[in-house]
C-alpha cells in the first residue's frame, strides 16, 4: 500500500517509534517542553492519533514537536529546497566569467560589477554541495587569482571591503575544497584557512572569522584531536556567537563531546545550537555552503546518535538527511551527507548483525563522485571498527574493508 500521508506526519511517526514512545507518551514530552498552557494529555495523545494520519496539520504546535524530538521546525516540516536547472549557476547580473573579470581589471569598478561578484562567489559556495571538488577547486583558485590582482587598484573604501569580503568567503571556500581533496592540496588548506582568517580579521568580518575558526575545529575533528575541536569552536563562539556560523560551532563541540562518550556535553551542545538555529531568519539560499540551512541539523545529530550508540534514533535520523538529500527524480542533493547517512545505516545494521546489509550500505557510500574524503574517512571508522570487531572471520567482511581502507588511503 502506497502511503501518501505528508513528510511531516510520516516523521511524526517514526520519531516516536525510534524512542519506542506510544502517543501518551509524546503528550508528555510536549508538555515537558512547552511553555505555554496545552490541553490535557489524553487529548494531545488523541492529537497525535490525527497527526500522525496527516488529516490535520499541528500549524500551532510545530516548533514544540520539532523542539520534542532535538531538532528544528523547518527541518521537520520543510519547504521545497530542489536546486534549479542552469539558472541556478548563471549570475543574476548577466554577464559572463570573462565580462567580469575584465570590469574587475578596469581602473573604475562600478557597482554591477560587485554585484555580479557577489553572485559569482555564492555560485561556487552553493556548488561546493555537488560539483566534483578538483572542477570547483581549480575554478575558486582562478577567482582568487583575479581577486589577488585588485589588490594593486586603488578603489573607494567601501568597494574595497567589499572586494576583500569576497575574497575571505572565497578563500574558506577553497580551503574547504583543498582539505576534502586529500594529498598536495590538503597541506595548503591551512594557509588558506589563515589567509581568511586575517582577511576577516582586517575588514572585521564577524561571519569569516567564525568560518575560519569553524575550518579549524573540522580538521581537528577529522583527525582526531577532540580537544582541539572545542578548543577551536570555543574560539570561534567568542568572536561570532551571534553569527549563524555559531550554529556550526556548537555543533562541532556536540561531535567532539559525543567521541569523548560525554552525553550531558552533547546534548547541551545540541540543544544551544538547535535553539540558536530555530531563532535565525529562514536563509535566502539554504544551499551556500557557509549558510546553515535548518535540515543540516538532522546531520548533526546523527553523527552524535552514531557515536553514542543510540542505533534506533541514529538509524531514524540517517533515513531523514537521506529523504532531504534526494530529490524527486532521484539526484543527490547532498552527495556528500548522504554518504555518511548510509555509513551510519551501515554502522547500526552491523551492531544489530546484518552483515549484509551493512556491506551493501558502505559500498553505497564509497560510490560517489562529490565526497570530502577526511569527513567520509572519519565516519567510515565507526564502520571499519564493528566490522573488524563482530566479523573479521568473514571473507565478504574482509574484502569489503580492504576496498574501503584502499579507497579512502588517498
Amino acid at each position: 500500500m502506497i502511503d501518501d500521508r505528508p513528510v511531516w506526519a510520516k516523521r511524526m511517526e517514526s520519531e516516536r517509534a525510534a524512542r519506542s514512545w506510544s502517543p501518551l507518551d509524546a503528550a508528555r514530552a510536549m508538555r515537558a517542553h512547552s511553555t505555554c498552557d496545552l490541553p490535557d494529555d489524553q487529548v494531545l495523545a488523541r492529537s497525535w492519533h490525527r497527526w500522525e494520519s496527516g488529516a490535520v496539520e499541528p500549524k500551532e504546535h510545530r516548533a514544540l514537536i520539532a523542539a520534542v524530538f532535538g531538532t528544528t521546525t523547518r527541518a521537520f516540516f520543510p519547504v521545497d529546497q530542489r536546486r534549479g536547472g542552469n539558472a541556478e549557476v548563471q549570475d543574476a547580473s548577466g554577464m559572463d566569467t570573462a565580462e567580469i573579470v575584465g570590469r574587475l581589471c578596469a581602473s573604475d569598478v562600478d557597482e554591477a560589477t560587485l554585484e555580479a561578484l557577489r553572485t559569482t562567489v555564492g555560485r561556487l559556495c552553493t556548488q561546493y554541495a555537488y560539483l566534483p571538488g578538483d572542477q570547483l577547486l581549480l575554478e575558486g583558485r582562478a577567482w582568487l587569482h583575479h581577486l589577488a590582482g585588485m589588490q594593486h587598484q586603488r578603489l573607494p573604501h567601501s568597494q574595497r571591503q567589499d572586494v576583500l569580503s569576497h575574497t575571505g568567503m572565497l578563500a574558506l571556500l577553497v580551503g574547504c575544497l583543498e582539505y576534502d581533496s586529500g594529498g598536495v592540496a590538503r597541506a595548503q588548506a591551512e594557509s588558506t584557512r589563515q589567509a581568511a582568517l586575517s582577511i576577516g580579521r582586517e575588514i572585521g568580518h564577524l561571519g569569516i572569522q567564525g568560518w575560519a575558526h569553524e575550518m579549524r575545529a573540522w580538521f581537528a575533528l577529522t583527525t582526531g584531536d577532540i580537544r582541539g575541536v572545542i578548543s577551536a569552536a570555543d574560539a570561534g563562539l567568542a568572536i561570532a556567537s551571534n553569527e549563524s556560523v555559531a550554529v556550526q560551532l556548537l555543533a562541532q563541540k556536540a561531535k567532539a563531546w559525543a567521541r569523548l562518550g560525554d552525553r550531558q556535553q552533547t546534548e547541551a551542545a545540541l540543544d544551544a545550537g538547535r535553539s540558536l538555529l530555530e531563532s535565525l531568519p529562514y536563509p535566502e539560499n539554504v544551499h551556500n555552503h557557509f549558510v546553515v540551512d535548518p535540515g543540516k541539523w538532522d546531520f548533526y545529530s546523527m553523527d552524535c546518535s552514531r557515536k553514542l550508540a543510540d542505533n534506533a534514533l541514529a538509524e531514524h535520523l540517517a533515513r531523514e538527511v537521506l529523504r532531504a538529500g534526494v530529490d524527486f527524480d532521484g539526484t543527490e542533493l547532498s552527495p556528500m551527507r548522504n554518504a555518511e547517512a548510509r555509513i551510519t545505516l551501515g554502522v547500526v545494521a552491523a551492531r544489530e548483525g546484518d552483515l549484509g546489509a551493512a556491506l551493501a550500505y558502505g559500498e553505497q557510500a564509497l560510490e560517489g563522485d562529490r565526497q570530502s574524503l577526511p569527513s567520509l574517512k572519519m565516519v567510515a571508522g565507526d564502520l571499519d571498527a564493528v566490522l573488524t570487531r563482530q566479523y573479521g572471520g568473514e571473507h565478504q567482511a574482509r574484502e569489503f574493508l580492504h576496498h574501503m581502507r584502499t579507497l579512502l588511503s588517498r
